[in-house]
């Protein structure tokens, strides 16, 4: 599934395609923005959206196989929640 297959799920239960792309924009929107003030979001039941510093580290140019210094960075993490997992589980069964 794709944006706008979500856009399109989103308008079924909505007016129009329009205040659907609206909506999924803002969610998504919010999300990152609460993420680039360092700050988490959480859906209950769904699972929560964090950001988690990455250390600066030593890795190798695959191409000569010199060691660079690969600089700390910040990085969005998704951690599903029990229900979402519970969902997911009993589609493997």
């Amino acid at each position: 599934m794709n944006k706008t297959d979500l856009v399109n799920e989103v308008g079924k239960v909505t007016c129009t395609k329009k205040e659907a792309q609206a909506a999924v924009d803002c969610i998504f929107d919010t999300i990152t923005n609460t993420l680039k003030n360092m700050d988490q979001v959480t859906v209950f039941g769904f699972g929560a959206f964090k950001v988690s510093n990455r250390k600066a580290r030593t890795g190798r140019n695959p191409k000569t196989g010199e060691a660079i210094t690969i600089g700390a960075r910040n990085i969005p993490k998704f951690m599903a929640g029990k229900a979402l997992r519970d969902a997911v589980e009993e589609t493997s069964d």
